[in-house]
């Protein structure tokens, strides 16, 4: 089974339990400034699992891309990934455990779907704390659908318990687990007595309980489910792989990577890590940049993690040999493999292959001058019996050649150094000091102020986006603004600089509402 069968026979089982269908969400979250990305397929149903109405109904599925990067120094091995996919399915005041538990089972194990031997599935439940009692509602579920009992770990909150934040909606979850040892589980294996050999596919999270504060929960009118199945580790197990890298989700990229290195995959571990971090952070960045709601590189929030990604994906394909540009040559693969789940990929390529182009040109000067000048340091740096790189030394590298802080540690740690961190962002903020203007009478005013002309600017900077957007498209995205009493700051991005002629068209516009009075 491929994951594009994996991707169809969800949605289709879903679809025939009378689940409405609304795959197609944002990988970039519109109305949640707490995380940058999407990181799970629920993310964008936060409001109706919070009691919003959801138009599509109370049974809903989909699948979503995701990002997650909190592990991406890990990404390289066989199994992390910053990009992947989740299949989801949702009740939203509907079904609840014991609905929900026969659907998985069912799905995971029925010949008409995906046929995997129930004698190789485990599962995990919420085993109990002073705040809430032990989920036997779902323990006696899956005994119910022929889960043996030494297939079910009782596990604590940190493994088995699911919460938007300190208060609020909350409950247990019960996750399911492949064996991926040797033959079958023996008697008693179980992700409690043996984690290594069980990988988690797919975790069904029931939300009961509201949260008043640290020690209180009451029951919630309507309770919710929210499931998560990972597309790409399920697809590997599915198709007897020992890796993620080794499907055909990644096969055509990882097929150019070989192509534009010369390099054959499975040839040598550390370059093998190389070309799993070149296409996992390739498919990564393609998937932003192709985003209905997409974002370009800088050095802010979102866009920060696309330029690391795009950067560090960059030094590794230098590792392998690849000395020109080679980044939108991979995204053309990664258009190809998946436009069809994610149309807005054909759609955008063109701005996708465009800003990796850009990006990647960019950074192959910063990279270049960065490592020089850390050769240059080296024979002192080996003389520190620390095996630290200072943080006034990996300040320098990055404020004089532009070469980022987690490129420095990585350098450094293939020679055996570590980075310190807190000496660098001392080294920053003295930097920051340092370049604050000397007179104080201009640094006065700041994001607060509100006299007059601050209230004039505020609103400049509304007509200068709404005539930024007239003049050069809706490709026109906001990044900042400041604004004192001596002037006001509007930062955006666009895809080239501006003419002189659309710079005068925008000053017309502007200078035209101002006389009308708005």
């Amino acid at each position: 089974m491929t994951a594009n069968e994996l991707r169809s026979k969800y949605i289709e089982f879903f679809k025939s339990k009378n689940h409405a269908e609304i795959s197609g969400q944002s990988l970039i979250p519109e109305n949640d400034p707490s995380v940058l990305f999407t990181t799970a397929g629920m993310h964008p149903l936060v409001p109706y699992l919070l009691g919003e109405k959801h138009p599509a109904g109370t049974r809903l599925t989909d699948y979503q891309k995701c990002i997650r990067t909190g592990d991406i120094d890990e990404v390289g091995d066989p199994s992390h990934l910053t990009c992947f996919e989740m299949l989801g399915n949702w009740s939203l005041g509907d079904y609840f455990k014991k609905e929900s538990i026969a659907f998985s089972y069912e799905f995971l194990t029925s010949k008409d779907w995906l046929g995997l031997d129930p004698k190789k599935l485990s599962v995990t439940v919420f085993a109990g704390d002073e705040n809430a009692p032990r989920d036997e509602d779902a323990a006696n579920f899956w005994k119910e659908n022929g889960m043996p009992e030494d297939k079910i770990a009782y596990l604590p909150a940190s493994d088995n318990w699911w919460a938007a934040g300190p208060t609020g909606p909350c409950g247990p979850d019960t996750e399911i687990f492949y064996w991926v040892g040797e033959g079958l589980p023996p008697q008693g294996s179980n992700k409690g007595t043996d984690s290594a050999n069980w990988m988690e596919i797919w975790n069904n999270v029931f939300m009961q309980f509201n949260r008043k504060d640290e020690k209180t929960l009451e029951p919630l009118p309507k309770k919710n489910v929210d499931t998560g199945m990972g597309l790409e580790r399920t697809n590997c197990i599915l198709q007897g792989k020992t890796s993620v890298y080794l499907t055909e989700v990644f096969e055509p990229i990882i097929k150019k990577i070989e192509e534009l290195s010369s390099y054959k995959y499975g040839s040598d571990a550390e370059k093998d890590k190389s070309v799993r971090i070149i296409a996992d952070h390739s498919r990564a960045a393609a998937f932003i940049l192709g985003d209905q709601r997409g974002v370009t590189p800088s050095n802010l929030g979102a866009d920060y993690v696309l330029r690391r990604l795009i950067r560090r994906a960059v030094r590794h394909g230098m590792k392998l040999g690849i000395d020109k540009a080679f980044l939108a040559q991979i995204a053309e693969a990664v258009v190809g493999n998946f436009k069809n789940a994610y149309p807005e990929l054909e759609q955008n390529k063109d701005k996708i292959y465009k800003e990796l182009s850009a990006e990647e040109d960019k950074f192959r000067v910063t990279l270049k001058n960065g490592e020089a000048e850390f050769q240059k340091l080296l024979p002192n740096l080996m003389k520190n019996p620390k095996k630290e790189i200072s943080g006034k030394v990996a300040f320098r590298l990055y404020d004089t050649f532009g070469y980022p802080l987690e490129l420095t540690q990585e350098l450094g740690a293939e020679h055996g150094f570590t980075v310190d961190i807190e000496g660098f962002k001392e080294a920053e903020k003295k930097h920051q000091e340092a370049s604050k203007t000397l007179d104080a009478g201009k640094a006065k005013g700041g994001l607060a102020e509100q006299s007059e002309i601050t209230t004039k600017y505020h609103t400049a900077t509304h007509l200068l986006q709404q005539a930024l957007t007239q003049v050069l498209g809706d490709q026109v995205a906001q990044k900042g603004s400041n604004i004192n009493n001596e002037r006001m700051r509007f930062d955006f991005t666009f895809e080239r600089p501006m003419t002189p002629e659309e710079i005068k068209q925008v000053e017309d516009i502007v200078n035209q509402k101002i006389k009308e009075d708005l």
